[in-house]
């Protein structure tokens, strides 16, 4: 087999998706090269989420580069990936999920008085509630994130921040915001784990359909080295996740949770929709078989509409 070219954007993050993949691939015997892309979503750096949208800002211009054959494969997190691709491209294989949580991340804390250490950085969430004080400025460019967490903060003020994991740590501890809400996935596969303040449990933010998830999308007729790194756990979460989103129409920068869990045989999955000011909320929960998931991404997704998910959904869009 040729070497196959690996398509990726050139952030932290995303290098280090692309060289997982690349190790996969070669624990194989195939061997690989990276070739990283702007995108648009990073040429638009400035720009909050909510007023450019997200279909395709992450990934177009790899998908452009595998339809014209200048890469053979493209890496991406899956929760920035449309639920419908273009014509003669497929997801070939998912990695196994990391943390699909969200976090919370205070500012590093400073040494105390006398050279003592301050408090630990990370606490439970009444602690941190109560580190963050009155009115706290909680930095997030996810609709999701921040309809969910005024329930947690409800005096708090949630502003946009852009740029890769490290761009936002600066601007975190140069007090730009008093804290941050990140993918918790992003900060421990970027060695960041420390920085986790609070893992929020699903009870409290779901996370976004397909969060943690790396996808590796192909042309239709991808060599079956690059199948053979399908994690089915994964696959099958992601397949569910994807099919819900579908069913609810799918969009940019909704507030829209889902998470599928497998529980051996069965998949467990749990969903909502929360209006932009967090005052109207539709969740739903679903078992299903593990052998059928995008049928129980389908069955909970018709459960939300019935319970008025479309209508929140459809005043965002």
């Amino acid at each position: 087999m040729s070497t196959l070219r690996i398509g990726t954007r050139g952030s932290a993050l995303a290098l280090w998706q692309a060289r997982t993949v690349a190790s996969l691939l070669a624990a194989r015997g195939v061997a690989t090269e990276i070739v990283t892309y702007k995108t648009s979503g990073d040429r638009l750096q400035d720009a909050p989420l909510t007023e450019v949208g997200t279909k395709g800002l992450f990934v177009k211009e790899l998908e452009d580069a595998l339809l014209h054959g200048a890469i053979d494969l493209a890496v991406h997190s899956a929760k920035d990936m449309s639920v419908t691709l273009p014509d003669g491209l497929a997801i070939a294989a998912v990695l196994p999920r990391e943390d699909a949580r969200d976090a919370l991340v205070l500012p590093r804390l400073r040494q105390g008085s006398g050279g003592q250490a301050g408090v630990p950085q990370t606490m439970d969430l009444a602690s941190a509630t109560a580190a963050l004080g009155g009115a706290p400025s909680i930095g997030t460019s996810s609709i999701r994130r921040s309809a969910q967490l005024r329930a947690l903060w409800p005096d708090a003020r949630f502003g946009a921040v852009r740029g890769n994991v490290d761009t936002r740590l600066r601007k975190l501890d140069t007090r730009e915001f008093d804290a941050l809400v990140l993918a918790a996935a992003g900060l421990k596969r970027l060695g960041h784990a420390d920085r986790i303040t609070v893992a929020l449990e699903i009870a409290q933010c779901v996370p976004a359909p397909c969060q943690g998830i790396v996808a590796i999308e192909t042309r239709s007729d991808a060599p079956e080295a690059i199948r053979a790194v399908n994690d089915p756990a994964a696959d099958v979460s992601f397949r569910a996740e994807r099919a819900l989103v579908a069913a609810l129409g799918g969009g940019c920068q909704l507030p829209l949770g889902a998470i599928a869990i497998p529980r051996g045989a069965s998949l467990e999955m749990e969903a909502v929709v929360v209006s932009p000011d967090g005052t109207r909320r539709v969740r739903g929960t679903a078992v299903g078989d593990s052998g059928r998931p995008e049928e129980l991404g389908r069955q909970l997704a018709a459960a939300l509409a019935r319970d008025g998910a479309i209508a929140i959904l459809d005043e965002v869009r």
